[in-house]
């Protein structure tokens, strides 16, 4: 779509990538994660996560000022570094953990609502149903009407979102107890745990899931208007969101003990609140996390239509989703994910699917795409590619890639076979789409390599069907 308005300010990008990753992952985050890990080893975990995010931060923030022709991000570098069908496979998955994302995101939107109004129950009642396609079709429209008014609309709700944030911050910060905090340290008091390092595991899918956006602005860079913005965004916002996680997670666990916090209800800084300033502070709570699920559905809106746009764009998805309306919004890219997404909303009606098993299998879906991205700013490190003349960084932009290297086969590694066994059942069936756009290129469909790893893509869907067939597996 060569000339299409540049119109995101670094403003916006920074919305975007804040108001992606805050949804309703923070809102949950004291339960979340003191029910596998204790305080000594949450430091631990952060302290990994940390190190490892912001190398992906800089991955992405490196790949957007050495590769500026490259505009849809994490697809586009996989793409650029391993071939069309690893390319495809990156945006594929991105596109699968983006709207299955948003599922859970309304499922827990309208649990939420659930305390102020007991017809919506859990999320999954008809009630809620309803009500989530009523927001899920509003959000549709109001996207239709272009990118530029939908990015507004979305630094808006992070702003609203964030001030319940700080304001929890600053009580919790009044409240917090050294003693509480440091009791039972590292866990051994509760041999359910495990030891340090498999409660360090334990926590990993969780802290993934609520950086989860910190390429939105990446995936953006085309509608930038200075290129040297989407570095910046991605940076500025992955700091902001730590800072924000970090301090919700520890002064929580210096209000309440880990056991007490990992048997709350989510979303559990309500409960954590509560027991500090009484009921008020869980109705704040629960209205920011409606607000902030609020604005996360309409950044992973535009996200998900995004990526199928970039796709089809360069022939990589097949031609039907380059079409776009008079605002520029990528109108098929968009039915398409928002029609997969009433479709699973229905089926919360007949399955057992949880809140947390759906964002375990959103996270496990983009771990592929991340790993592409650093091992491409890898390989552009190691090629020398647009570092003529400068060993400096190319020694330090080789350093941060293979640290994010290294954290995405980690990440991999954590998340356990499970949900690489599931994930390879949800990319198997994308090969229908990679065929026609390959088809309609006159191409053949995959190259000898590519042919071994699409058969081992099919040798996992088939032992995870077989899985969730037998009961040895479950979503």
């Amino acid at each position: 779509m060569a000339g299409h308005p540049k119109q995101l300010k670094l403003s916006a990008l920074v919305a975007l990538v804040v108001g992606s990753m805050i949804g309703g992952g923070i809102f949950s985050l004291p339960q979340n994660m003191a029910a596998s890990a204790s305080a000594g080893a949450i430091l631990v975990g952060w302290a990994i996560t940390a190190v490892g995010m912001l190398s992906l931060a800089f991955v992405f923030q490196n790949l957007a000022n050495r590769k500026p022709e490259l505009d849809a991000g994490v697809y586009a570098y996989a793409k650029a570094g391993f071939g069309d069908y690893m390319g495809f496979s990156s945006a594929w998955g991105y596109w699968i953990s983006a709207w299955i994302g948003n599922v859970s995101y309304f499922v827990l939107l309208f649990s939420t609502l659930g305390y102020f109004f007991p017809m919506f129950g859990e999320g999954n009642t008809l009630s809620a149903i309803l009500g989530a396609s009523l927001v899920l079709w509003s959000v549709h429209l109001l996207v239709l009407r272009g990118i530029q008014q939908a990015a507004f609309i979305n630094l808006i709700s992070t702003i609203a979102k964030i001030v319940p944030l700080l304001l929890f911050i600053l009580i919790a910060a009044v409240a917090f107890r050294l003693d509480i905090f440091t009791a039972d340290f590292w866990g051994s008091g509760n041999p359910e745990l495990g030891s340090v390092m498999q409660q360090v595991r334990s926590m990993m899918l969780v802290t993934v899931w609520v950086f989860i956006g910190i390429e939105g602005a990446s995936v953006y860079s085309a509608r930038a208007q200075r290129r040297s913005d989407v570095g910046k965004a991605t940076v500025i916002g992955f700091i902001t969101v730590l800072a924000l996680l970090v301090l919700v997670n520890v002064l929580s666990m210096g209000i309440m003990s880990q056991p007490e916090l990992a048997g709350l209800k989510n979303p559990s800084m309500a409960g954590v609140l509560e027991q500090v300033v009484g009921r008020w502070g869980a109705i704040l709570i629960s209205a920011g996390l409606v607000i902030s699920l609020a604005g996360a559905l309409l950044s992973w809106t535009l996200l998900c239509a995004e990526i199928l746009f970039a796709g089809a764009r360069d022939h990589t998805m097949p031609g039907f989703l380059r079409k776009e309306n008079a605002n520029h919004v990528p109108v098929n890219a968009l039915w398409l994910s928002n029609g997969l997404i009433q479709l699973f909303l229905i089926i919360t009606l007949f399955s057992a699917s949880t809140y947390l098993s759906l964002l375990y299998l959103a996270t496990s879906m983009i771990l592929v795409p991340y790993f592409w991205s650093a091992a491409y700013a890898l390989l552009v490190g190691i090629r020398g590619d647009g570092y003529a003349g400068n060993a400096g960084d190319r020694r330090k932009d080789l350093l941060v890639s293979a640290i994010a290297t290294l954290y995405a086969l980690w990440l991999v590694y954590a998340g356990g076979i499970q949900y690489l066994l599931l994930s390879a059942l949800l990319y198997a069936p994308g090969v229908l789409l990679f065929a026609k756009a390959k088809r309609e290129l006159g191409q053949p469909v995959f190259s000898a390599l590519e042919k071994l790893i699409f058969a081992a893509v099919l040798v996992g869907a088939a032992v995870a069907a077989y899985g969730l067939y037998d009961g040895f597996l479950s979503l």
